[in-house]
C-alpha cells in the first residue's frame, strides 16, 4: 500500500466552547421555555415572524415553487417512500413456542412523536426534508414535527417548505439551530416531546443531539460528511475525479479518498481534481479546495483485497466502487454507510434522489452502525404469555439460578407460583452445590 497523496490535517478541534455554548442555549431554553426559543431565533437566525408554519404559508410556498422543480421533488419523494416501504416490509412481528405451553414473540411499535432537523444555511437542504420526514412517516409515526432555519425576511425558503409539506410533516417550525432542536425535544409551541430527533446539522445541532441523547433518541453521533471511492484500470478517471470533487464541495471538513490499484488512474485523477475543483462557483470552490489540500488521500494498493481492506478499515460513509466484477464487491465489503456500485451510479444520486437514506455514519461509525431507516423510527419489543403447565420449568429452574446469583426476590417470584399452581407437590429450589 502506498498513499500517492496523504492528508495534512489540522490539529483537532476544541469542542470545549462548542459544548458550552451548546448546554448554555439548552439550559436557558429550558428554563425560559418558548420565550427563550424566540429570542435565540431573533438573535441567530435574525427572524421575528411566526415561529409555527401556518397552513396558508405552506399553500403560499406552493405557488411559489416552479412546476419543474415540484415534479423533480416529488419524484425524489417517490424514490425514497418507495424504498422505506421496502424496508418497513422486512420489520415484522412474530411468534415462537419456545417449550410447549410457553409462546414468546416481539412487536414493531413506531415512536410516538418524532423530530427532524432540516439544515438551511450554506445550502438549501431540500434532499434532507425527504429523506427524514418520508421515513419517519413511512415508518407510521403518528406525529412528525419538522424545524429548519428561517431567512430574514422570508422564513423557511419555499423549496425546503413545499417538501417538508409534501412529505407529511404535522408541524413545521421556522427555527434552527440549537433552538430548533430544543423546542422539538422539549415540546415547545404546542408540539408533544419528540421521542427521537433526526437530521443532519452543524456541528452545533450534533452537539446539541449528543447532548440530549437520553432524554431522546437521535438517529447517530454525525461528523463531516466523508467518501471514498474504489477505482481499478476499468474506471474512467474524469469521473473518479468529478466524484471526489463532488462530495469535497460539502466542507472544509469533508475527507475523500481514492482506493485504487492502477497508479495511471491515480495520476489521473491527481491531476484533474485541482482543475475541476478551480471551476467551481466561490463558495463551492473554496470547501473543496480546502477539504482536498488537507484531507484527500489517495491509495495505491496491491488489488482488490488489499482495497476491500482500507475500505473497512476507513469505514467510510459513502464507499462508490467504479471498478470490474461488482458483485464480488458487494459481497465482500463490510462497513460503509451506504454503497455505490458501478459508474452508473453516484453518491450525488443517492444525497438527492434514487431512494436509500442520506442520513448515514460518519467519522468511521459505519463500523458498527447504518444510517437512518424506518427501523430507527420503531421499537422491537418483545412479549411472553405461558400456561401454568410451562410456567412449572421455568420456574424450577429460575428459583434455583436466582439463589445461585443471591437474589431471593427473584427465586420467591418462582416459588409463589409453584405453590399456586402446583399446591400438592414438593420442590427442591434450593441453589444447587457446586463442587470444587
Amino acid at each position: 500500500m502506498i498513499y500517492m497523496k496523504k492528508s495534512t490535517p489540522p490539529a483537532p478541534a476544541d469542542q470545549q466552547d462548542v459544548r458550552a455554548t451548546v448546554e448554555s442555549i439548552l439550559a436557558q431554553i429550558v428554563s425560559g421555555g418558548e420565550d427563550a426559543a424566540r429570542a435565540f431565533t431573533v438573535d441567530l437566525d435574525h427572524w421575528g415572524g411566526d415561529i409555527v408554519v401556518s397552513q396558508a404559508t405552506r399553500a403560499a410556498a406552493a405557488d411559489l415553487v416552479p412546476d419543474q422543480l415540484k415534479a423533480d421533488i416529488r419524484f425524489a419523494h417517490d424514490n425514497i417512500r418507495r424504498f422505506a416501504e421496502a424496508q418497513r416490509a422486512t420489520v415484522t412481528d412474530c411468534a415462537v413456542e419456545i417449550l410447549p405451553g410457553l409462546m414468546a414473540g416481539q412487536k414493531q411499535i413506531p415512536v410516538s412523536a418524532a423530530g427532524c432537523y432540516v439544515p438551511g444555511g450554506r445550502y438549501s437542504h431540500v434532499a434532507s426534508a425527504i429523506m427524514t420526514i418520508t421515513t419517519a412517516k413511512v415508518a407510521g409515526v403518528p406525529h412528525i414535527a419538522a424545524c429548519s432555519p428561517p431567512r430574514a425576511g422570508q422564513g423557511i425558503p419555499p423549496a425546503i417548505l413545499y417538501a417538508m409539506d409534501l412529505c407529511g410533516a404535522d408541524v413545521i417550525l421556522n427555527m434552527g439551530g440549537v433552538q430548533g432542536v430544543a423546542a422539538m425535544a422539549n415540546g415547545l409551541f404546542g408540539l408533544p416531546k419528540a421521542d427521537i430527533l433526526v437530521g443532519p446539522g452543524n456541528q452545533y445541532v450534533a452537539e446539541a443531539k449528543r447532548i440530549l441523547y437520553g432524554q431522546v433518541g437521535i438517529d447517530m453521533f454525525a461528523g463531516p460528511t466523508d467518501s471514498m471511492v474504489i477505482a481499478d484500470a476499468t474506471a474512467d478517471a474524469a469521473m473518479v475525479a468529478a466524484d471526489l470533487v463532488g462530495q469535497a464541495e460539502h466542507g472544509y471538513n469533508s475527507p475523500v479518498w481514492l482506493v485504487t490499484s492502477d497508479r495511471g488512474l491515480a495520476s489521473a485523477v491527481l491531476d484533474l481534481v485541482p482543475r475541476l475543483i478551480a471551476t467551481l462557483p466561490a463558495l463551492n470552490r473554496d470547501s473543496a479546495q480546502a477539504a482536498w489540500t488537507a484531507l484527500a488521500e489517495v491509495i495505491l494498493c496491491d488489488g482488490p483485497e488489499e482495497m476491500a481492506q482500507v475500505a473497512d478499515q476507513v469505514a467510510p460513509e459513502h464507499l462508490h466502487v467504479q471498478a470490474a466484477d461488482l458483485d464480488w464487491w458487494l459481497n465482500r465489503l463490510r462497513a460503509y454507510g451506504s454503497l455505490f456500485l458501478g459508474e452508473e451510479t453516484t453518491v450525488a444520486f443517492g444525497d438527492k434522489t434514487s431512494g436509500p437514506n442520506h442520513v448515514l455514519p460518519t467519522s468511521g461509525a459505519a463500523r458498527y452502525t447504518g444510517g437512518l431507516s424506518v427501523h430507527k423510527f420503531m421499537k422491537t419489543v418483545t412479549w411472553q404469555r405461558a400456561t401454568r403447565a410451562a410456567a412449572r420449568p421455568l420456574a424450577e429452574a429460575t428459583a434455583r439460578i436466582s439463589r445461585l446469583e443471591g437474589m431471593e426476590g427473584h427465586a420467591r417470584s418462582a416459588d409463589i407460583r409453584l405453590a399456586k399452581f402446583f399446591p400438592d407437590e414438593v420442590f427442591d429450589l434450593r441453589a444447587p452445590a457446586i463442587s470444587g
